[in-house]
Parts: structure tokens; sequence; C-alpha cells
């Protein structure tokens, strides 16, 4: 792991977090990661609702806190109450980003609108995540990742063709929302760097699952395909599958490239196959889907897992084994990238979590916290940015603005 003295991409950067649940903290994560200077501001109280979300360890204490509310500080401030606006609005005159995912329409209700800010502060990037965006009929509807998921194509795909959709079993719509919005955020400071200019950065979940969805739209207005749900494969892609082994273990093989494919043949014992009319070819192989993915299941039902993915390895195809938690945490490879890096605990116990991606030569990300306790530093950032004295922050607790 880097040292804490390591130069960080965006260690001159202060982003001010609002966002709540996943999508706008998965953001302020990103940007945190990279050593941004990421101030989560949480009504007083409750906090954010991630403080309670997932599993508890031993102690009670929420587990998934630690990774979303990583590398942030945290303070409290109740955007409801004028004197919480005021305080943002001090705050965004010394912020570089603000990020937001609250229904379009509510910063400005609080007077926290782009207009306003980009008053006091020109050079402002907002970065503001929803499940449909700042403008059409649809933008004010109430948009979790379950729901623009659906709408953004990614449901309709998933599982088997004889069963309803599934889910995947992430909320993988706010998580691509909240890189999106990061990567417009990057974007945006590129264009403030040349320009001095600061914008709006409008990331909607159902457009981030959308962009995704490789060739799905042109299938269907081209060719008049509707891609439906196909369980473990892709239509026309093989042999790219999940094979049985002996040992009741399933192996994932891609194997769909002509070269690879005749490797595969050559491990097979078959390398016949790989001339066969049939499947000599990518569009043959995929129009004898079936036929070729019984053969290979054939083959692998005579070997363990592990020596499949050992004999294929060794010959150049792709294979694998399907991981849970636990294998991760064994496996060589994670701990030889530090894939999965431990982290102390508010109580100073190693608690594992994945590492910062992707890997930067030169000046690396780094989990150098795990979520602090709600308003650990209100009063440290009001002193020091904003030279408050305790005078003025008296009022403020007794109000419960922070």
């Amino acid at each position: 792991m880097p040292s804490s003295k390591t130069t960080m991409p965006l260690q001159n950067i202060r982003v001010l977090e609002l966002g709540q649940l996943i999508a706008g903290p998965y953001c302020g994560q990103v940007l945190a990661d990279f050593g941004a200077e990421v101030i989560k501001i949480e009504p007083p109280g409750k906090g954010d609702a991630m403080r309670q979300w997932g599993q508890t360890d031993a102690n009670g204490d929420p587990l998934w806190w630690n990774v979303i509310g990583r590398n942030k500080k945290s303070m409290t401030l109740d955007l409801r109450q004028p004197e919480g606006q005021e305080v943002l609005r001090k705050l965004v005159s010394k912020a570089d980003i603000l990020i937001e995912n609250f229904r379009p329409g509510t910063m400005e209700k609080w007077g926290l609108g782009y207009d306003v800010l980009a008053a006091i502060n020109p050079g402002l990037i907002m970065v503001r995540v929803t499940g449909f965006g700042q403008d059409g009929p649809y933008s004010n509807r109430a948009g979790f990742a379950s729901v623009c998921e659906a709408m953004g194509g990614l449901r309709y795909i998933s599982g088997y063709p004889d069963r309803p959709p599934v889910r995947v079993g992430i909320s993988l719509g706010d998580t691509l929302a909240g890189l999106h919005g990061a990567m417009g955020a990057l974007v945006a400071l590129q264009h403030r760097e040349r320009t001095g200019e600061g914008q709006i950065v409008d990331s909607a979940i159902y457009e981030s699952v959308l962009g995704m969805m490789e060739s799905l739209i042109p299938d269907y207005a081209r060719a008049g395909k509707v891609r439906q749900r196909s369980g473990s494969f892709l239509p026309g892609i093989a042999p790219s599958n999940a094979y049985p082994a002996r040992d009741g273990r399933d192996v994932i093989i891609g194997a769909n490239q002509d070269t690879v494919f005749a490797r595969l043949c050559e491990v097979m014992g078959q390398p016949g196959l790989a001339q066969h009319p049939d499947y000599a070819t990518h569009r043959a192989r995929g129009e004898n889907q079936q036929a070729i993915d019984d053969l290979v299941a054939a083959w692998t039902r005579q070997h363990d897992a592990q020596h499949i993915v050992d004999m294929l390895a060794k010959a150049g195809v792709p294979a694998g084994l399907v991981f849970a938690a636990p294998e991760m945490l064994d496996d060589p490879h994670f701990i030889a990238r530090e894939a999965i890096v431990e982290v102390p605990d508010r109580r100073g116990e190693p608690l594992p979590m994945q590492n910062v991606f992707p890997k930067l030569s030169r000046t690396p990300g780094q989990v150098r916290h795990v979520g602090v306790p709600l308003g650990a530093h209100t009063e440290e950032v009001l002193k020091e940015l904003l030279q408050m004295e305790d005078a003025a922050l008296a009022p403020l607790r007794n109000q419960r603005v922070i």
C-alpha cells in the first residue's frame, strides 16, 4: 500500500458530497480514493441511511458504511433550514466539486441551484445524480436502481428465457451512475483547467445503464432483433459458458475466438473440431452453439474444476472458477495484486475490503481510513474553512443546524 505521504492525483481538489444512499456517495468514494478532500454533508441525527444498511459485524456495527464512507470527512448540516443553506453557500466558495443526488428541483427549492452557487463560485462543478436526469417527462420520478436498470434495458436481458427477468445481485445502476458522475467531474475539471468555467454534470441512472448495453439499440433498429434473455451464455458467442466439472463445480470457459477455440480443441484431445465446418468459424460456432456446448461439457465432466483451469491456463484459453468472497480472500493473484486490502476499523481491528481501482503507476489511490462517525469533522471544517469561532457555532448547535 502506498505511504500516506504519497502524492495523490486529486489531493488538491475539495468535494462537498450531499448525496445519500449509493449513487452520489459512490461518486464521492471514487474521488476520495484518489486523494480528493471529500466532505460528506449529512443531516444531523441519523446521517446517511447507508450507515445502517447491510450486514453487521459481531459488535452490531454495519459493515457497508466502512466502504462507501471511506476516505471521507463527515460533517452534519441541516439543509432544510435557512441557516444550514447559508453555511453551504459559504462552503461552496471554497469547493471545486459538489455532488448531490436529490430529486430535480430540491436544491433549487433550498436556494442552492446551480445558478446561485455558480454566482458564488463560477468554477464550481456540480455533479447531479438522479434516476432519470435533470429534465424530460420522467425527471421528477423517484428513480431507484432497480427501476432504472429495467428501463435502461439490463433487466430485460438478465436471466433465463423461460423465467421472469432477474436482478443482478448488486445495485449496479447506482454504482454505474456514480462512476459516470466521477468521470464527468474529472472531464469538467479538465475543461475548467483550460477555461476557468465550471459546469453541471448530469448523470442519470437509466442512461448509465443504457450506455453499457452494447449493440442492443442498433440490433433492433437495423436488424429487427430484440435481444432476449439467454441465461449463462450470449447467443452466437460459442463456446463461452459455464461448464460442469467432475467435482460438482462449474468452470467458466471463453474460447469463442478462432485461434483460442483451436487451442481448446487441442487440450480436449479433439483437434479436428477446429476444422469441422460446423465449428471452424465464429459464425458457424454461433449457429451450432448448443452442439459445441454439449461437446465441451462432455469433456469438462471428466475432470475436476481446478485441473481444467490449470490445463486451459497453460494452453492460453481463458478459463476460471466462479469466485465468492472466500475464494477472493484466499486467491494468490488477488493477494499479489493487493486487490483486497485490510484497513483498521474504528476499533483498530483489520477489516478487509476491495482496494482502489484502476491502479496508477505514479499516483495510485489509497484506502486511508474507513467511514468515520457521523459529524466527526463538523467543527474542524467550519473552523478551518470558514474561520468560525465557538461563539458562532453555538447557535447552530442549539438550533440543530449542525
